[in-house]
C-alpha cells in the first residue's frame, strides 16, 4: 500500500486541465477557418456546417464541466478530496457524463450530413450513410436520455454516498453500453467514403490526398478504444465504492482512475471535429496557398467501372487499345470553370471540398462524360461482374472458370469459411463460459444455441436474398462481414453485464452475419469452376471451416478462461471480440478490392442448358431438379438438426457414460471436432472415385448406425460411437448442397437462400431433444439423432431408385476450351479402361447451313482405335451417334 503522503501528493487534475484545454483550443481553431472558408470562400453555409457548429457547443460545455472536475477532486485519490468537494465533484461527472454522447453525435451527424453531398450519383453509398446517420441519432437519444436519468430520484446522482432508498444505473451500463455503437459508427464513417474516393478519376497525388485527408477518422477509433480502456477501470472502482466497500488500493480508486477515462473523452470528442472539419478548410488553404499542393498535371486514364477502384479494369470487359473515342466530351481548358461558386447544387460543396485548382469542375465533368462512353461502348454480356484470371482479352463467368483458373478465388473465399468455423467454436464456448458463471439453467444454454441458428431462417430469406440476387456474391461477402463485425462488438455489453437477453442479441446478430456468408459462401464454392468438382470443392472448403472450428474451442479454452471463471474473465474476452470486428471489417474493405467473379442468371442457365435434355425430366409430373431441390432442403433442415443435436449434448454425453475420466469432455469433444474435419477432406478425395450420391447413402447410413449404437453403448465404446458420429456427419452438408443446386440453372441462387434457410433446423431440434434428456437420459435421447438421421436419408435413396434423379446429379466431365466456336469433351471418369472421347465441333456456318457445315463427331476408344462418324445438329442440340464393334455411344451437342 502506498504511503499516505504519497498519495496526497499526486494529482492527475493539472495534466488533465491541459490536455483538454489544448484540444478545445485546436478544435476551436479548426472551427473557425471552417466557417472562413465556407462564408469567405465558398460564400456557403450548408446543413452540416450548422451541426459542427453545435457539436462545438456541446463539446465546449463538456470540456468546461470536465475543467472545473479537476478543481474540485477530479483526478486526485479518493482519500484525498474535500468533504465540501464531494457533492460538486459529483455534479460535474453527471454533468460531462450527460453531454459526452451529444457532442459525438453531432459531430458525427456532421459528416453524415456531408457524405450525403457526395452520394447524389451512389445510391447505395447514400442509404448506408442515411442507415449510419440513423443508428447515430437513435442511439445517441437513447443513450443521452438514459444518462440524464441515471438515478430515482434524478437528484440522488448527486448524493454521496447514495441514500438508501434511491435506485441508480449500474455505473458499467452507464459508460460501457456506448461503446459498441460509438466504435461501429467509428468504422462506418471511416470506410464509406474510401470506395468512392479510390474510384474517382483525379491524379494519383490528388486522390492520395484526398484519402489521407479523409482517413484521419481513423485516429477516432484508436481514442475510443484507449477511452474504454480506462473507462472500464474506472467503471470497475465505481462499483467498488457504490457497493459499500472501502478502496484501499489505487486499482479502485475511482476520482483517481476516472480521471484518465474522462480526459480521454475529451480528447475523442475534440480530434472528431478536428477530422469533421479538416475537408472543409481545404477550400481555404488552397486559397490562400495555391501552389501548396502542387500544380498536378491531369493525367488519369479512364477505364473500367468507375464504381470500382484499384484494378478495375480487370473487372470490366473491354479492349482499350481499340476503345473509340469519338463520342467522348471534347477537351475542356483546364481553367474553365474555375469559380467554384458558379456551377450551385449539391455537388458544388462536394467540388469545393475535394478538388485543387487543378482539378475543375469542368474536368469532373468531363471524366465523366468520358466516363459514360466507356460504359456505352462496353460490348453486352450475360454475366454480372465478370473478371479474367487467365487474362484472356475475353472475360470469363465463374462457372466458365478451369480447375486452374478457379484457385484463387476459391482460396480467398475459404478464408470465409475458416472464419465462421472460428466464430462458431468460440461462441460454443463463451456461451459455455457465461452459463457457468452466471447460472443459466439447461432451458436457457439450449436457447442461447438456438437464438444462432434462429438467424439462419431469417437472413437468407429477408436481406440476404434481396443482396445475393441483386448484387451478386461480393456484396454478400460484405455484407455479411459487417453484421459478423457487429454481433462482435454488441457481445462487448453482453460480457461486461452478464446479461442473459444481451447475450441471446448477440448470438442471434452474429449468426446473422454467418449465415448471410453462407448464403453466398457455399453456392460460389460449389459453382466457380467445373461443376464435376462442386462437392469436392465444398467439402475442402467445409474442411478448413472445421478446421476454424477446432482451433477455436482450444484457444478460447486455453487462453481465454485459463484461470477462474468470474465476471471479469468475461469482460477480457471483449477484446478478442474487439480483435475479431476490425478483422471482419478489414477483410470486408479487401474483398471490395479484390478480384472476385460473378455469375448472373442468364450465366447459370447457359450452364444448365448444356445437359438440358436431363435437366427438364420429371420425377412424378413436376421437374425433377425441383424434387431434387425440395428433398434436398428437407435432408438439409433435418441433417443440420442431428448435426447441432450431437454438438450440443455432447460434453453431457461423454460425462454420462464416462464419468470419471481423466481426459475430461472438452477433450474428448476437440478430438471429436478433428475427426470431424478430417471426415470432410477424405469425403472430398473419395468424391473423385465414388459418385456423389453413393458416398451420401454410405455417410448417412454410418450416421444411423452409429446413433443407435450410442443409445446402447457406455464407457469408451460409448464415446467411440458418438466421436463415429461426427466423423459420417462430415461430409453430409456440402454433398447435399452441392447436389441440390445441380441443374438449376437461373434458379440457383434461390435455390442457395433455401437450403441456407434449411440450417435453421439447429435451432429447432436440440430444442426438441431437450425434454427428452430432461426427463430421461441424454444416451436414451440419442433417438432423436436416430430418428432426424433417418429422415435425412431419404434423399440418397431418392437419388437411387430415381432414374431422372442419377442423371441430374451425377457428375459429367467436360472440358470447354471456349464459349462458342470451341470443343467440349464429355468423358464417362468411372471406366478407367475405357476411354471415350467425343470431340464435336462447331464451324461457322452462313445464312443457310448444309450438312458439311454440321458438327463432327471423333470417336477413340481403347488404345489407338477410332471410328468417324458425321453428326447433326438443328440449331443448338444435336446428337452424335457412333459404333464401333458392338459398342455404341452417343454424345450429345453441346453437352
Amino acid at each position: 500500500m502506498a504511503d499516505p503522503t504519497t498519495l496526497a501528493m499526486q494529482n492527475r487534475g493539472p495534466t488533465v486541465l491541459a490536455v483538454v484545454i489544448a484540444f478545445l483550443c485546436v478544435s476551436t481553431g479548426f472551427i473557425i477557418l471552417r466557417l472562413i472558408s465556407r462564408m469567405g470562400v465558398v460564400k456557403r453555409v450548408s446543413n452540416d456546417d450548422y451541426a459542427i457548429v453545435i457539436a462545438w457547443l456541446v463539446a465546449f460545455g463538456f470540456s468546461f464541466s470536465i475543467c472545473y472536475g479537476t478543481s474540485v477532486g477530479l483526478g486526485r485519490h479518493e482519500a484525498n478530496v474535500a468533504p465540501h468537494d464531494r457533492e460538486s465533484l459529483k455534479k460535474a461527472e453527471y454533468a460531462f457524463s450527460v453531454l459526452y454522447n451529444p457532442a459525438l453525435m453531432a459531430t458525427k451527424t456532421s459528416i453524415c450530413l456531408f457524405y450525403l453531398t457526395l452520394s447524389k450519383n451512389h445510391p447505395v453509398f447514400r442509404w448506408s450513410t442515411i442507415a449510419t446517420l440513423a443508428v447515430v441519432n437513435v442511439a445517441g437519444l437513447a443513450l443521452t436520455f438514459l444518462n440524464i436519468l441515471q438515478c430515482r430520484p434524478l437528484g440522488a446522482a448527486f448524493d454521496d454516498p447514495i441514500k438508501p432508498m434511491a435506485k441508480c444505473i449500474d455505473i458499467v451500463t452507464l459508460y460501457l453500453s456506448s461503446a459498441p455503437v460509438n466504435i461501429i459508427t467509428d468504422l462506418a464513417i471511416l470506410f464509406l467514403p474510401m470506395p468512392i474516393l479510390t474510384s474517382m478519376r483525379l491524379p494519383r497525388n490528388e486522390k492520395i490526398i484526398l484519402i489521407i485527408t479523409f482517413s484521419f477518422g481513423a485516429f477516432v477509433a484508436v481514442v475510443d478504444v484507449v477511452r474504454i480502456a480506462y473507462l472500464e477501470s474506472a467503471a470497475l472502482a465505481r462499483l467498488q465504492n457504490t457497493s459499500g466497500s472501502a478502496a484501499s488500493n489505487a486499482e479502485y480508486d475511482y476520482s483517481w482512475i476516472a480521471s484518465l477515462s474522462f480526459m480521454w473523452s475529451a480528447v475523442e470528442v475534440h480530434v472528431g471535429i478536428i477530422v469533421a472539419c479538416v475537408p472543409g478548410v481545404k477550400p481555404l488553404v488552397t486559397k490562400v496557398f495555391p501552389n501548396l499542393l502542387g500544380r498536378i498535371k491531369h493525367a488519369g486514364e479512364l477505364t473500367g467501372n468507375p464504381f470500382y477502384g484499384p484494378g478495375d479494369a480487370q473487372w470490366a470487359n473491354l479492349a482499350p487499345k481499340t476503345q473509340s473515342t469519338s463520342n467522348a466530351a471534347p477537351p475542356q481548358s483546364p481553367t474553365s470553370g474555375t469559380h467554384l461558386a458558379s456551377s450551385g447544387g449539391d455537388s458544388m460543396g462536394m467540388l469545393d471540398f475535394l478538388t485543387t485548382p487543378d482539378t475543375t469542375p469542368a474536368m469532373l465533368q468531363q471524366t465523366q462524360a468520358a466516363a459514360a462512353t466507356v460504359g456505352t461502348a462496353r460490348p453486352r454480356t450475360p454475366s454480372l461482374t465478370i473478371f479474367d484470371f487467365v487474362n484472356d482479352s475475353q472475360a470469363k463467368s465463374m462457372v466458365k472458370l478451369t480447375n486452374k483458373q478457379s484457385y484463387f478465388p476459391l482460396a480467398l473465399v475459404t478464408v470465409l469459411f475458416f472464419l465462421w468455423g472460428f466464430a462458431y467454436g468460440l461462441l460454443q464456448v463463451l456461451n459455455q463460459q457465461f452459463q457457468t458463471i452466471v447460472g443459466t439453467s439447461a432451458g436457457q444454454a439450449v436457447a442461447l444455441h438456438s437464438a444462432y441458428y434462429a438467424a439462419y431462417f431469417f437472413a437468407p430469406l429477408t436481406f440476404g436474398r434481396y443482396i445475393f440476387k441483386k448484387w451478386g456474391f461480393k456484396a454478400t461477402f460484405i455484407t455479411g462481414l459487417c453484421i459478423y463485425g457487429v454481433g462482435t462488438l454488441v457481445f462487448w455489453p453482453s460480457a461486461v453485464l452478464a446479461s442473459f437477453p444481451a447475450f441471446l442479441v448477440s448470438n442471434f446478430i452474429i449468426g446473422l452475419g454467418i449465415a448471410t456468408l453462407e448464403t453466398a459462401g457455399n453456392p460460389f464454392i460449389s459453382l466457380c469452376g467445373p461443376p464435376e468438382y462442386a462437392e469436392v470443392r465444398l467439402n475442402i472448403s467445409q474442411g478448413v471451416q472445421a478446421i476454424g472450428s477446432v482451433v477455436s474451442p482450444i484457444l478460447a479454452k486455453k487462453v481465454l478462461f485459463r484461470n477462474v471463471l468470474d465476471a471479469p474473465s468475461l469482460i477480457d474476452v471483449q477484446w478478442t471480440y474487439l480483435g475479431i470486428a476490425l478483422f471482419d471489417v478489414c477483410l470486408a474493405l479487401i474483398f471490395f478490392y479484390l478480384p472476385i467473379p460473378e455469375a448472373s442468371d442468364d450465366d447459370l442457365e447457359e450452364m444448365a442448358e448444356r445437359r438440358e435434355s436431363v435437366f427438364r425430366r420429371r420425377f412424378a409430373g413436376l421437374p425433377v431438379i425441383h424434387v431434387t431441390l425440395i428433398v434436398g432442403i428437407f435432408t438439409q433442415f433435418c441433417y443440420v438438426g442431428g448435426q447441432e443435436s450431437v454438438a450440443t449434448y455432447f460434453e453431457q454425453y461423454v460425462a454420462y457414460v464416462k464419468p470419471n475420466s481423466d481426459i475430461g469432455p472438452f477433450n474428448y469433444q476437440a478430438v471429436g471436432h478433428s475427426v470431424f474435419a478430417v471426415g470432410r477432406f477424405i469425403t472430398a478425395v473419395a468424391g473423385l472415385l465414388i459418385k456423389p450420391r453413393r458416398i451420401l447413402f454410405l455417410l448417412f447410413i454410418g450416421a444411423i448406425i452409429t446413433s443407435a449404437l450410442a443409445m446402447s453403448f457406455s464407457g469408451y465404446k460409448g464415446v467411440a460411437m458418438i466421436v463415429l458420429v461426427l466423423f459420417f456427419e462430415s461430409g453430409i452438408f456440402s454433398l447435399v448442397f452441392a447436389i441440390s443446386l445441380r441443374g438449376l440453372g437461373k434458379h440457383s441462387k434461390t435455390g442457395s437462400v433455401l437450403l441456407t434457410a434449411a440450417t435453421s433446423g439447429g435451432a429447432i431440434i436440440p430444442a426438441i431433444m431437450w425434454p427428452v434428456v430432461s426427463n430421461h437420459s441424454v444416451r436414451y435421447a440419442f433417438c432423436v439423432v436416430v430418428a432426424v438421421f433417418a429422415f435425412g436419408a431419404l434423399m440418397p435413396i431418392y437419388l437411387s431408385i430415381s432414374p431422372a434423379a442419377k442423371k441430374q446429379v451425377d457428375p459429367i466431365q467436360m472440358r470447354q476450351n471456349s464459349i462458342l466456336g470451341g470443343e467440349m469433351r464429355p468423358t464417362t471418369p468411372n471406366k478407367a479402361n475405357r476411354i471415350f472421347s467425343a470431340v464435336v465441333r462447331r464451324k461457322k456456318t452462313s445464312s443457310e447451313t448444309t450438312t458439311s457445315d454440321l458438327p463432327t463427331c471423333e470417336h477413340v476408344e481403347g488404345e489407338g482405335a477410332q471410328s468417324r462418324c458425321s453428326c447433326h445438329a438443328n440449331g443448338r442440340e444435336g446428337e452424335c451417334s457412333c459404333q464401333r464393334d458392338e459398342s455404341s455411344h452417343k454424345a450429345q451437342w453441346p453437352g
